[in-house]
C-alpha cells in the first residue's frame, strides 16, 4: 500500500497516534473540534488580503498555509477513520449530488447557492 494514497496516511496517522497512546483522545468530537481550530486557522492567513494577495502568496506564507492544510487534512482522515467512512466514496457521491443540484446548463457562470435555483 501506498503512503501517498488515502488508506495509506490513514494507517500511518493510526500508527502514529496508537504509538503515542493518543487514541482514546480522538473522539468524533474532539477530531470534528480540533478540525474546526485549524480551519480557522488557515483562513487568518488568507484574512484582509486582497483576491490578488491571495493568489500570490510568498513562499514562506506557501509553506505556512501547506501545514495548515496538512493539519485539517489529517484531523479529516482521523476523523473518517473514527466513524468508519470512507472519505473518496463520501467524495464522489457529493460530487455526484452536485451535478444534479447544479446542472451546467443552469449554473453556468452564476454563483448563487442551489436554493437560489430551485425557485
Amino acid at each position: 500500500m501506498s503512503e501517498d494514497s488515502l488508506q495509506g496516511l490513514n494507517l500511518r496517522l493510526l500508527r502514529f497516534a496508537r504509538e503515542r497512546g493518543w487514541e482514546r483522545f480522538h473522539s468524533p468530537k474532539n477530531l470534528a473540534m480540533a478540525l474546526a481550530g485549524e480551519c480557522g486557522e488557515l483562513i487568518e492567513h488568507f484574512q484582509w488580503l486582497t483576491e490578488e494577495q491571495s493568489a500570490s502568496l510568498t513562499p514562506e506564507k506557501k509553506r505556512e498555509v501547506a501545514f495548515e492544510m496538512a493539519d485539517i487534512l489529517i484531523y479529516l482522515i482521523r476523523l473518517a477513520e473514527r466513524l468508519d467512512l470512507d472519505l473518496l466514496d463520501a467524495a464522489a457521491a457529493k460530487i455526484a449530488d452536485n451535478e444534479r443540484r447544479y446542472p451546467v446548463h443552469k449554473v453556468y457562470g452564476d454563483a448563487r447557492r442551489a436554493a437560489e435555483y430551485e425557485n
